[in-house]
């Protein structure tokens, strides 16, 4: 059999990004497992808590393997498990949908710059694990009407082509402004339902952060997740469409921190980074001009401020440096 050939820098670095979000979900579930309101809801935490411990052993033994040493990540430091319940009303669930969301785009791109067969494995397995655990916990939020589906439309009978040159403006000659199609219509509902849940993510996290910048900063994140809604929501109300929302997920009245700033910062920056993806994406297949620069300024309002959350991050020591290339 031939040897195993040696990890390459690519798919170091995949499985050191890797490592740093599964600990960060893993410190969150045994919160949530923890503070659970509903039985359901905690056995499928638990249910992925034991599908993703494993990996995360596994992981670190194929770092390990190499030679080098492994990323510290997030350990039971950063987790305080006797603290009151910061969030209620399904937030949990709604929550690690959310991280499940963000999970399936970030290995959809580590797999494809994985090449050893144990690696690719490894990711595989993990993106099984995601997209059932997604499943179960959306299914779980609309059976317990936590969760609104998006808008449906009169089915098209036939097939058309764009022949108005028009079409991509967004406003034809006369001024009046074409409506959404439902490539376009899908990643502003995504950017409405991510978002509803980060405003309550940071309105939790400003409430008991122990640094007082780190407040303020979480404070900030708040209401900029207030004004992409509301943005999102005006263009959408233009087209005569009702924005979603959704009962499910309240903040507490609690301001004991049941995580560190550390961890709390980082989700934020891990957010913010797949937003700015997010963004991006939909504006590549938006067709209608005003949406791509609405959401260019958006992309860039995200920008700034996961910035000024990696200057607070490195001021304070809490951004673990990834592995160096050669010099």
């Amino acid at each position: 059999m031939p040897n195993k050939p040696k990890m390459t820098s690519s798919e170091l670095g995949a499985l050191w990004m890797t490592y740093q979000k599964k600990t960060l979900i893993l410190r969150y579930l045994e919160y949530f497992i923890e503070t659970a309101e509903n039985e359901k809801a905690r056995n499928l935490m638990s249910g992925l808590w034991e599908a993703l411990h494993p990996k995360v052993k596994e992981m670190r033994m194929i770092i390990q393997a190499e030679g080098t040493a492994a990323p510290n990540g997030f350990t039971h430091e950063d987790v305080y498990l006797d603290a009151p319940r910061l969030y209620e009303n399904g937030f949990d669930i709604m929550f690690c949908r959310v991280l499940k969301k963000l999970s399936l785009s970030m290995y959809a791109l580590h797999i494809t710059v994985s090449y050893r067969e144990d690696i690719i494995k490894l990711y595989m397995d993990i993106i099984q694990i995601s997209q059932t655990y997604y499943n179960h916990f959306t299914q779980y939020l609309l059976e317990e009407g936590l969760l609104p589906r998006p808008n449906y439309i009169s089915m098209p009978k036939s097939i058309d082509y764009i022949t108005d040159k028009n079409y991509t403006k967004g406003t034809d000659f006369f001024g009046n402004k074409r409506g959404l199609n439902t490539v376009e219509f899908s990643y502003l509902y995504q950017s409405i339902e991510v978002n509803i849940t980060g405003m309550q993510l940071m309105a939790g996290f400003a409430q008991c952060a122990k640094n007082k910048k780190v407040q303020k900063y979480f404070t900030k994140g708040k209401e900029l997740s207030k004004e992409i809604l509301n943005e999102t929501g005006e263009i959408l109300l233009r087209d005569d469409i009702q924005s979603p929302a959704t009962s499910g997920g309240t903040v507490t009245s609690s301001t004991t921190a049941p995580f560190s700033d550390k961890l709390m910062m980082m989700t934020t920056f891990f957010f913010c980074n797949v937003s700015l993806g997010s963004q991006s994406f939909g504006a590549n297949f938006s067709m209608r001009n005003d949406l791509n620069a609405s959401l260019g300024i958006k992309a860039k309002d995200i920008y700034q401020y996961a910035r000024e959350g990696l200057t607070i991050m490195l001021n304070n020591g809490w951004m673990e440096e990834p592995p160096k290339m050669d010099v």
